[in-house]
């Protein structure tokens, strides 16, 4: 179990060290992959006590509200605390040819550019101008509902949530939940305990699976448990804007 970050300065630099065959290859088999630490325990202390400062936000959300769960998160507004900048900015190229890969075994079109700037400005020149990073708080007795984060037309097909608080330190149960409805078959699901600093990748909307006509897509949605005791923060990547 890895338990510290890599001692590179930066989470950018954190990122670009992982061993991303070896990611690749996870996302590709269960539709989700956890990444070695990106954030110390003091950055991720850091970045969880920004939830307080409203003005960072354009938006906060009370789930029971919407009857999304129950729990509340909100949306950064830009410009970006510059360690949310960095870590989009940095796994955006590594998630890429994953994408790239799932929309050819699925014969549809990848729009996505080389760079997140590239693919923001035509998310923006579709009218999905809202920033989409966030900051989810969960206390006890809070969880969120299966659910996609898809907010418009254009969608990447990978995001990234990334643990601010310690499991079985600071709060109990939260685990993060993936089902999978697979081809003609049972849904099939995950959960992961996720630790403090590690990422999450995991699909967006659907993922390819082998079909005994080829490649189907397998439609995926994710949620939260409930929370059991003490308070779970997380930092959420999803790498298109909102309409």
């Amino acid at each position: 179990m890895v338990t510290t970050p890599h001692p590179a300065a930066t989470p950018r630099e954190r990122v670009d060290h992982d061993d991303w065959p070896a990611l690749a290859a996870e996302v590709n088999e269960f539709g989700c992959a956890l990444t070695r630490p990106v954030l110390t325990p003091a950055e991720c202390r850091s970045i969880a006590d920004l939830y307080d400062d409203a003005g960072l936000f354009r938006s906060t959300v009370d789930m029971a509200r919407f009857r999304f769960g129950s729990g509340q998160y909100r949306y950064f507004d830009a410009p970006f605390p510059e360690p949310v900048r960095q870590l989009r900015e940095a796994f955006y190229p590594r998630l890429l040819p994953i994408a790239r890969d799932w929309a050819a075994k699925l014969g549809r079109p990848a729009p996505w550019p080389d760079t997140l700037a590239e693919w923001l400005r035509m998310c923006h020149e579709a009218g999905q101008t809202k920033p989409t990073p966030i900051l989810l708080r969960y206390r006890q007795g809070d969880w969120n509902a299966l659910h996609r984060d898809l907010y418009g037309d254009l969608v990447f097909p990978l995001q990234v949530v990334i643990g601010l608080d310690e499991p079985g330190g600071d709060y109990s149960g939260g685990e993060f939940l993936l089902v999978e409805q697979r081809p003609r078959a049972q849904s099939r699901g995950t959960a992961t305990m996720l630790e403090q600093g590690r990422g999450l990748i995991f699909t967006t909307r659907d993922r390819p699976v082998r079909s005994v006509r080829g490649w189907s897509a397998s439609p995926v949605r994710h949620g939260v448990s409930v929370v059991r005791s003490g308070r779970r923060r997380t930092l959420g990547l999803v790498f298109h804007d909102a309409a």
